[in-house]
């Protein structure tokens, strides 16, 4: 609704200084509005203005003295690139493109490091099955498999190594049992060697997997805090993801929130006029698995709601805080006691007026450092410029 500064000089520029009765053809209706609140000029907007402004577009470079259809192409294709290139440069800040991108890594890993882990199995089982009921996780049966070796050559003197890795004694002296009375085939040494590369590739994915988690963790307690805390780290990123950004999860009325993950079951449910669905991604929410079964779908209505809350407040804060989203989790937690005993939770408006002023402190607080650090920034480069100068007059 705001006129544009370049819009507003050209207009006071181009236009006669007695205006009251100037009438200019806009071919936008937001835009004549805005011309007549800021300059007072009456505007025509509709089908004849709009032709006139296709033709002037057209036969532009017949109109202006001095340009050429190849310089006015020139000259969009230009501002075509300025456009794409403002976007890219406003998009490097969103950095929820971050949590995506990590998020999808994680959700691959995860499958790659199960179907590896299989395969480890399977071919090591041949040498040594007794050992997969002895240790069914997949990440700790590889290390076992690659500190085995040749089940043969395990004795006692290996069984404190092999405690270190399974972290339990009685599991450690199962398997050292085992390896002797197993009935599983003998190994070449190069097919060992094989298994123990693979089996260090799988440990390497399994290790690089802990450490997406922690900085997927970290960038979620940046850009997302009180989603986090809300419905925690791995939930708000699959619904960001979901949603293509949190400014797009922040614009979904929480409804949409609510079955987002289960499009397919919704229109399914839609064109056989079935019942719809009452959860998507957010059925990986522990409050829904704590909630009993005719409660679910009131938790998930009004967790979706929660989060759509947390998820504006995340999006449109300057500094954003968990603070919110530890008290919407209160609230949570509040209803779910509400429906399993009948306790009558506190009102909404209570909560976050406390929320309000907890988050002020905290926002005053982060701001206190804030100008600490640029304060010490300042000085630090007024003293680099000073040893500068004295250098250069030395």
């Amino acid at each position: 609704g705001v006129l544009h500064e370049d819009l507003r000089l050209l207009l006071d520029t181009a236009l006669p200084p007695k205006r009251k009765k100037v009438v200019l053809g806009v071919g936008d209706a937001k835009m004549g509005a805005a011309v007549l609140e800021e300059l007072g000029v009456q505007c025509q907007t509709g089908g004849v203005v709009g032709e006139l402004m296709r033709g002037i577009r057209l036969h532009f470079p017949a109109l202006v003295r001095g340009l050429t259809a190849q310089s006015a192409a020139k000259a969009q294709l230009g501002l075509g690139h300025s456009y794409s290139r403002a976007k890219v440069k406003f998009n490097v800040h969103r950095v929820d493109n971050m949590i995506i991108q990590s998020i999808s890594l994680l959700d691959q890993l995860d499958k790659d490091i199960n179907t590896f882990s299989m395969r480890v199995r399977e071919w090591y089982g041949y040498h040594f099955p007794e050992l997969i009921k002895i240790i069914p996780e997949n990440s700790m049966y590889c290390r076992v498999a690659k500190f085995i070796g040749n089940r043969r050559e395990l004795s006692e003197e290996s069984l404190e190594g092999l405690e270190e890795i399974v972290m339990d004694s009685a599991k450690a002296q199962a398997i050292l049992e085992a390896s002797r009375s197993s009935m599983g085939m003998d190994i070449s040494p190069l097919d060992l060697i094989n298994i123990e590369s693979f089996s260090r590739r799988v440990i390497s994915l399994s290790e690089y997997r802990k450490g997406l988690q922690e900085y997927l963790r970290s960038k979620m307690s940046q850009v997302a805090p009180s989603l986090s805390a809300l419905i925690g780290e791995v939930v708000g990123a699959r619904l960001i993801s979901h949603a293509g950004s949190l400014t797009n999860l922040a614009k979904y009325p929480a409804s949409t929130v609510q079955i987002l993950g289960a499009e397919k079951a919704l229109f399914r449910a839609l064109k056989t006029r079935g019942n719809t669905p009452k959860y998507g991604l957010i059925f990986h929410s522990t409050f829904i698995g704590r909630a009993a079964a005719k409660n679910k779908g009131r938790i998930s209505r009004y967790l979706a709601n929660k989060c759509t809350i947390a998820s504006r407040i995340d999006c449109f804060s300057e500094v954003p805080t968990s603070v919110f989203g530890d008290k919407l989790r209160e609230q949570v937690e509040e209803r779910l006691a509400f429906y399993e005993t009948g306790e009558p939770p506190r009102k909404n408006l209570e909560v976050m007026k406390e929320a309000v002023v907890e988050a002020n402190e905290v926002v005053a607080e982060v701001k206190r450092r804030q100008e600490k650090k640029e304060k010490k920034r300042k000085k630090r480069e007024k003293r680099r410029l000073e040893a500068l100068a004295a250098a250069a007059e030395e």
